[in-house]
């Protein structure tokens, strides 16, 4: 019963630091707008450019991939004078009528943030020719046609980040036994399943490595009571680390880390301060990089559709380590890492994405 009573808390806790996240960020948004508008004499051509991006499932505030793009484009409007603009929309339609709406009212550029975007922001680009778009992890499958030219997608190789906080989970496990739990059972998180899991062979080849998602429908990537029940069954089996590639799915999988006192490791931005006890490191995929770039290409006037993919040699993925998180991993751990980033850079290390 007191387990259950905590459990129920630590979410409503969630929930208010959520509530309280967004709050903020819109705050700041607002007064990007208003500096923005309020300019008159930076760049004239940056001042007219207007930027329109929809989020994707788990919503501003969901303290990693959606808060990601909102960092990058806040960094546009602050560094490059944009105008910009957001909406959070619900289900599907409504992410199809958001972009059509920035699309419909000549913002230059208009970015979906997520693979789920991929067939309406491509279907949009043929209607809105003289829009561009951008499209963060856009889906590419074999046989598919290139993206129209008015249409960049984003993409990056999350396999190798994931290689590298997989190394570190295979050095730092005392039980030889870590766990992984995605979101919506797709090629874009097996991905990152697959790097890690060779992450950790590579560096402890008798280790196990236990995986499970939370669903199959994109309501996986927005469920922490369901990413509780599995990072818990994975400490219950051994597990001593846990990654997790799950969006806010992930706020349960801190959960059950708090919970058993054992570590999990964060995705796509740092999220140490989701679990300050128990997060020993974090998968960074910058986001706010790539659409920091593309909104930066709009302004200067060369913009490019097409495919841009980032990697670690792009700086576009890594790993955090600093004095948050210097005490929890060796030396030695962070010197074997090192090397294996400059390996995967050079070529000499490939690493598997499925």
């Amino acid at each position: 019963m007191f387990r259950r009573r905590l459990r129920i808390a630590g979410f409503r806790d969630e929930r208010r630091r959520r509530a309280a996240v967004v709050a903020a960020l819109v705050a700041v948004n607002a007064a990007l707008l208003a500096a923005g508008a309020g300019r008159g004499g930076g760049d004239r051509t940056a001042a007219r450019v207007r930027v329109g991006l929809v989020f994707d499932v788990g919503g501003l505030g969901d303290r990693s991939f959606n808060d990601a793009a909102y960092r990058g484009l806040v960094r546009a409007a602050r560094e490059l004078g944009v105008h910009v603009q957001t909406i959070e929309p619900g289900d599907g339609s409504d992410r199809e009528s958001a972009l059509r709406q920035f699309a419909s009212q000549g913002y230059d550029l208009v970015i979906g943030v997520g693979f789920i975007f991929t067939d309406d922001i491509r279907r949009l680009a043929g209607e809105f020719p003289a829009v561009r778009f951008a499209c963060v992890d856009y889906a590419i499958a074999p046989g598919d046609p290139p993206p129209p030219p008015n249409l960049l997608a984003l993409r990056f190789r999350e396999h190798e980040g994931a290689f590298v906080v997989g190394a570190i989970a295979g050095l730092e496990t005392r039980t030889r036994v870590v766990g992984f739990v995605g979101g919506m059972n797709i090629p874009l998180i097996r991905k990152f399943e697959a790097g890690y899991t060779a992450g950790v062979r590579h560096v402890c080849p008798d280790c196990r490595v236990l995986s499970a998602y939370a669903g199959t429908d994109p309501k996986a990537f927005a469920d922490p009571v369901k990413g509780r029940e599995l990072a818990d069954a994975q400490y219950q089996r051994g597990a001593d680390i846990v990654f997790h590639a799950s969006g806010k799915t992930g706020a349960g999988v801190f959960q059950a880390a708090r919970e058993r006192g054992r570590f999990a490791i964060g995705v796509d931005s740092d999220q140490f301060h989701e679990a300050p006890c128990c997060v020993l490191t974090s998968m960074v995929k910058k986001v706010d990089v790539a659409v920091y770039r593309a909104v930066d290409d709009v302004v200067r006037g060369r913009f490019r559709g097409g495919v841009r993919e980032l990697g670690l040699g792009d700086d576009g993925v890594g790993f955090v380590y600093d004095d948050n998180n210097r005490d929890r991993i060796s030396p030695a751990t962070i010197e074997r890492v090192r090397q294996i980033e400059a390996d995967i850079r050079a070529g000499r290390l490939e690493v598997p994405h499925r």
